[in-house]
């Protein structure tokens, strides 16, 4: 009997080691198998999701490509909506004169505008004239120092190598006027056919800059018409470019009278004419400096680097859709247009003061 039963014994102790080995191996297996079977379903699973993604993208282009392709709702143009929301905001830069530009300086009771230019202010002198308009709805006391046919920069750096009418470019009348030296205009304006040269350059030469408060300046298009260039972007001073005769002129002023506020009032739309003799849009053919709108913006440039305030003529005045009523051809102007430049000028620079008609 004991026999039997350590025999006994033994067999269950195999059996238990035997079921225990057996459910080890089982176990491992299990785990062998969870762990191959996570294995084979993750890139399964990133392969459904890019598949599809990809499906859903193309699903989403044919149906737009369908909607497009059916068309929507036919929009109808109504001639009589107000459109005035969507137009061309104006660049205007209004910037007053540091007060401590004033310091010291004995102020006498007069507003006094210095107008510097060249067509806008020098053509159709009297009651109807650019000038005498801003005088009107300013109340200042306005002289005008426009010279006829002139433009912001002069045709050649050294004068007298190019066109005697250098003399009264802006970048030499506003040298003249810093230095108080006039002999160079004065014996340019004995060749000028124009009479009144020489009677501007005298009014410039006896007026004290010591009352003048404010220079407004204004040239028209001719710069870019004569194909003046633009800008140097390697040297913002250069005194043959339409912005550096601007800078320079200006700084000179500023540097001999810092009393004075400085105004651009920018050129408005216009045309040129080709060889053939018809009108071409200024805005949209290049004479080799860029177009009226880069100059303008070239201009506006300028103008902030100097601290000065800047008129935007071009889109906020006389326009390519209005030209027609504010011009009487490709570049000059009407009374209605002188009137339209003054009113701006005034509501600009004097908005507490304006007088409107």
């Amino acid at each position: 009997m004991r026999y039997t039963f350590r025999n006994t014994r033994k067999v269950s102790e195999q059996i238990m080691k035997q079921n225990q080995e057996t459910e080890q191996t089982t176990i491992m297996d299990t785990e062998e198998e969870n762990t191959s079977s996570k294995g084979r379903r993750f890139p399964v699973n990133i392969h459904m999701v890019l598949l599809a993604a990809i499906v859903l993208i193309i699903g989403f282009a044919a149906f737009r490509l369908y909607l497009w392709d059916k068309g929507g709702e036919r929009i109808q143009y109504d001639p009589t909506q107000d459109t005035t929301e969507f137009d061309v905001e104006a660049l205007d830069s209004i910037i007053p004169l540091a007060p401590d530009k004033r310091e010291g300086y004995a102020d006498d009771g007069i507003t006094t505008i210095l107008c510097l230019g060249d067509d806008p202010f020098s053509l159709n002198q009297g009651e109807g004239g650019l000038a005498e308009q801003i005088a009107k709805k300013t109340g200042a006391t306005v002289y005008n120092g426009s010279f006829t046919g002139t433009t912001m920069a002069p045709a050649s750096a050294t004068f007298g190598e190019g066109d005697m009418m250098d003399a009264f470019s802006f970048l030499y009348v506003a040298t003249s006027l810093a230095r108080g030296d006039f002999a160079l205009m004065q014996t340019a304006a004995t060749y000028s056919n124009d009479e009144n040269f020489p009677l501007t350059t005298q009014m410039l030469s006896d007026l004290d800059m010591n009352n003048v408060d404010l220079i407004c300046i204004m040239y028209d298009a001719s710069d870019y018409i004569n194909k003046r260039p633009c800008d140097d972007p390697n040297e913002p001073l250069n005194p043959i470019t339409y912005t550096g005769a601007l800078r320079t002129g200006v700084q000179a002023i500023q540097e001999a009278f810092p009393h004075i506020r400085i105004v651009v009032m920018s050129h408005t739309f216009c045309h040129t004419i080709n060889e053939e003799g018809n009108f071409e849009n200024g805005d949209r053919v290049d004479l080799g400096n860029g177009t009226l709108s880069h100059y303008l913006q070239k201009e506006l440039d300028a103008a902030n680097d100097c601290g000065i305030s800047f008129i935007d003529n071009f889109y906020g005045s006389i326009n390519e859709d209005n030209y027609l009523d504010y011009m009487t051809d490709y570049i000059h102007f009407n009374d209605a247009g002188r009137e339209l430049l003054a009113s701006r000028f005034a509501e600009c620079i004097f908005p507490d003061t304006a007088k409107t008609e």
